[in-house]
This record gives C-alpha cells, structure tokens and sequence, in this order.
C-alpha cells in the first residue's frame, strides 16, 4: 500500500509562502512606526526648540516636556491643566521615566515659564504615598504663593484621601456631586502570615540588633508582638494625620482669604464641625460642599470656567505640558513582542501591588 506525499507537501509549501509573505510585512510596519517615532522625536525637539534656548536655566525634566494644546481659542492667554490620575507614588513611572512627583513639578514650572494665568489640577485618585502626597501638595503652594498664579482642583469620580490632600492648597475646589472625596486619614496596612508559614512547616530564624528591630513583621505570631511597636506605630499615624488636618484648615482658610480679598464671595469656608467627618469616611461631593471641603459642584468646565473668573479673562486655550515619547520604551514594546510573552492582570488588590511597611493617605475601599 503506497502512502501519497502530495498533501503535506502542499501544507509545506502553504505555510513557507506565508512566511515569506509575513516576515517582510512585518518588518516594512516596524520601519513605518519606527519612522514616525523618529519624526514625531524632531516635530516635538522642533517645537520646544526655542523654549529650551531661551529658558536653558530651567530643569531639564520642564525643558522635556511639549506644550500641546487641549482647546483652541483666539485669545493669547493660556490655562494649563495637570491630570493627576492613579495612587499617588513617589515610584519612577515606566512610560516616562521620572515619579508622578518629579512629572507635576516639571509641569508646574514649565507653565510658570510660560506665564499662563492658571492651572487646573485635574483629580482622579484614591490617594496613595504621605510622603509622595505632601510633596505635591508643597510644588503646588509654592507655585501659586511663588507666581501669584490659582491652581483650580477638578475632581473626577474619586478624588480620596491622598486625592483630597493634594487639592487642599488650591485656590477652589470643584467637585462633581457625587464624586467620592473625604476620607480623611492615615493607614497602616500589612499582612501577618505566621500562621500559613506554621501550616507549611517554615519557622524564621532572626538575628537582630535591637528588640524593636523587626516591630511589625507579619513573621509575628500574636503574642510575640511588643507593647511598644504599636504605640510607636500609633505615633507615627497620629502625627500624619495631624498634619493631614492642617494642611486643609490652612489651606481652605488661605483660599478664603484671597477670594474675599479680591472680591469673590461665593467660595465656601470650612464648618464648625468639619474634624467629626476626618474620621476615614468618605464623602460625596455634596457632602464635602456642605462642610466647606470643596468650593463648587460641577465638572470640568466648571472648573475651566472658574479659573478664567478668578484671572478675569473672557477666554482663553487649554493647554497640556506632556512628556516626550521615550525612544528606549519603545524598543522595550517591541522586544517583548518579539519574545511573544503575555503579561496578565491578575486582578490582585490594590494593597499587594503597593510597597509595604509604609503610611499612605489611600481610601480604605481600594486597599482590598
């Protein structure tokens, strides 16, 4: 019985035409986007040359970035908006290259150099890192006390915890009525897996200089755990929070002082009894409106439009100060397409993708 080879020879020949059809394909699509990454690069260099000359002084972070405008108008005056979307994290950003703090301070500066009339500081957070929340709070009091320039707050669906930190220093607060905001407070949050490493057979075996030198650790069975490590813990979170509470009273009070000095009335002050809600709830905006936490309701061009009142303009073009697309990322992008491997979300919570052992101002709702 004779077996005929004809039929996967065909197959052989199929499928070495496609690749020979493929292979070039996809080398002619990665030089047509690698060529517009390429002019996209010199459009951009183009477009900031003369800014970098004539500011050369200014950080190179702010000399990166390129101005691309959001809305046109026929007015010369520009309002910048800055999104702040996302946990607020002092981590380097991978598609950027440099922490979300180090991002909105070269924006903050590149807009003082370019002299607009004012910021809008576009909210979308849950919060995150006290220290990488108080920073940003710092760049933007500096920059309006340093320029004489309001930063409006536009908070989105979630402006919490670190969300609302960051906001409390601008000159208005607008919100969305039912926006989540509130949440006022300082969290801790770990994880004790003694007793899975009991139930697998593993023991820690610890070495240290100091009694209180491993105080916290999820190694811990319960009664090992010192008096001590949680009053100095406490400590820490009461100071947080502290000085949570009066960055708001100084901030909101600030803010009501220059409104009423420059004759605007219709902003908010802060209720009497505003600390008996900073206990960790949230709020929705109306919420916050009531006790003086936000100025306004409304959206974005709510927002927009409160700004150009604040500046006493008609008009004027919203403008983004974005960074440039990042040449090695994109070689990144590509080396892992090469590699065919497929990165999956797992859907973990928040919290086990968040450095621990470290206070955040993060809604309690988006750390499980």
């Amino acid at each position: 019985m004779t077996h005929s080879t004809e039929r996967p020879e065909r197959t052989n020949r199929g499928a070495w035409k496609w690749m020979a059809l493929g292979v070039p394909a996809f080398l002619v699509i990665c030089l047509v986007v690698l060529g517009f990454v390429l002019f996209a690069k010199v459009l951009f260099a183009k477009s900031d040359l003369n800014w970098t000359h004539h500011h050369s002084t200014q950080s190179p972070g702010a000399a990166e970035l390129h101005e691309v405008v959001v809305r046109e108008s026929s007015s010369h005056d520009k309002v910048a908006v800055i999104s702040l979307e996302g946990v607020i994290s002092g981590q380097v950003l991978s598609d950027v290259g440099s922490s979300l703090v180090e991002l909105v301070g070269d924006q903050l500066e590149r807009a003082a150099v370019e002299g607009v009339s004012a910021v809008i500081l576009k909210v979308d957070s849950p919060g995150g890192e006290v220290l990488a929340s108080d920073e940003i709070y710092r760049l933007i009091q500096d920059f309006q006390e340093g320029h004489d320039i309001p930063v409006v707050a536009s908070m989105g669906s979630l402006a919490a915890s670190g969300g609302y930190y960051v906001s409390a220093p601008c000159r208005w607060i607008v919100a969305n009525e039912l926006t989540m905001t509130g949440s006022i407070g300082v969290i801790f949050h770990s994880y004790n897996y003694r007793g899975l490493m009991d139930k697998v057979g593993v023991r820690p075996e610890i070495t240290k200089s100091g009694k209180l030198k491993d105080m916290m650790s999820g190694e811990k069975l319960p009664g090992e755990e010192l008096p001590e490590e949680r009053a100095i813990l406490q400590s820490m979170i009461d100071e947080s929070f502290a000085k949570f509470k009066d960055i708001i009273r100084t901030g909101r009070n600030r803010a009501d002082e220059l409104n009423q000095k420059e004759g605007v009335t219709d902003g908010r002050k802060l209720a009497p009894n505003w600390t008996a809600f900073a206990d960790g709830r949230i709020l929705s905006g109306q919420q916050a409106l009531n006790l003086g936490l936000v100025d306004e309701l409304g959206n974005f061009e709510v927002a927009f439009d409160r700004a150009l009142k604040l500046v006493h303009l008609e008009d004027a073009k919203l403008v983004a100060y974005q960074p440039q697309f990042r040449f090695p990322g994109f070689l990144s992008l590509l080396g892992q397409a090469r590699s065919g491997s497929v990165k999956v979300d797992l859907g973990l919570p928040l919290q086990s993708r968040l450095p621990e052992g470290r206070l955040y101002f993060m809604s309690p709702l988006h750390m499980h």
